[in-house]
């Protein structure tokens, strides 16, 4: 058996695919899956069992001797949330548990960790950096930190672990997030409906108009990834997960509107002030150490991603 946590949601979801695509069916998908919007993103998969997160931890201490690997994905995401009791139960006290658990019974683990935990970049993006000296902008990236600091300081760890520090990944299966789903899956809505797309101007010396850059990366590479750690046990650690890649937000706007065959259409707009101290202009990923540990595979590029995205999966409105 293989478990997936937050198999419900957009990544999780997505890892789910790819395992069926390479003939894993003995699945347990582990969320919350009273959120019917999320139901099209495993109705189709081929799984073993569903368990309701709140029960996960009694499951596992009745089959553990089952379980052959366990992705722990499931997460509150939500970058303005600032509910400090919610995140810290979901996001830092839940993941401890998964770990305490994969220790006591013996099985390796990949856990979400996130990009966030680099707030604006002061000390660079690689996963090398102590997490003691990190600054993330917001609760939620406080919370993924506080659990890599809290992991690394373990004398009992898994015997194989992974925290995956996940940067802007896009791709299908993202439907349900609204407001936090990725920048292509809004500028795809943007321009159907009104032919144009805005993005914000620089308010800072060196960047042009949407020339702010992102480390954008389409999550079947991620899936990709995690399959690989599932299959290689040797070196344990936290890793980035990005292309190692900086790309523009015009980059980004130019491959939407080329995968939707519609002329381009920019309109610059102020950053709102409220952000506007805090807004990243660069950001991306060093991937020295995921090379380091043997993967060589080639990721998407932004273009190729998103036309893939768009076309196979926003046009038709299909999931993966």
């Amino acid at each position: 058996m293989i478990v997936i946590t937050g198999a419900a949601g957009f990544i999780g979801s997505c890892l789910v695919s790819a395992l069926n695509a390479n003939s894993y069916f003995d699945l347990i998908l582990v969320d919350d899956f009273s959120k019917t919007e999320k139901e099209q993103n495993y109705s189709s998969k081929v799984f073993t069992e569903k368990v309701d997160r709140n029960s996960f931890g009694n499951w596992l201490d009745h089959n553990h001797k089952q379980v052959e690997f366990i992705f722990h994905l499931g997460a509150r995401t939500n970058t303005a949330e600032f509910d400090l009791e919610l995140l810290y139960g979901l996001n830092t006290e839940y993941t401890k548990m998964v770990w305490r658990k994969c220790c006591e019974y013996g099985i390796p683990l990949v856990y979400a960790s996130s990009a966030a935990t680099y707030g604006l970049g002061e000390h660079g993006f690689s996963d090398k950096a102590d997490p003691e000296i990190l600054v993330p902008l917001n609760p939620y990236g406080v919370s993924k930190n506080d659990f890599d600091k809290w992991a690394l300081k373990q004398e009992s760890k898994p015997y194989f672990w992974a925290g995956l520090k996940f940067f802007n990944v896009y791709g299908p299966n993202e439907y349900h997030k609204n407001r936090m789903a990725s920048v292509i899956f809004h500028a795809y809505n943007q321009i159907t409906g009104t032919g144009k797309l805005k993005l914000f101007k620089s308010h800072r010396q060196g960047y042009g108009d949407g020339e702010q850059k992102r480390d954008f990366i389409y999550v079947k590479d991620v899936a990709e990834v995690m399959m690989y750690f599932m299959h290689n046990h040797k070196n344990s650690g936290i890793y980035n997960l990005g292309t190692g890649k900086a790309r523009t937000f015009n980059d980004l706007a130019y491959s939407t509107f080329k995968a939707m065959e519609i002329e381009p259409a920019i309109e610059y707009v102020d950053t709102p002030e409220d952000i506007r101290d805090k807004y990243q202009y660069f950001t991306e990923a060093d991937m020295t150490s995921l090379r380091n540990a043997g993967y060589d595979k080639d990721f998407f590029s932004l273009e190729d991603g998103v036309a893939d995205y768009v076309k196979n999966y926003l046009k038709p409105g299909k999931y993966l």
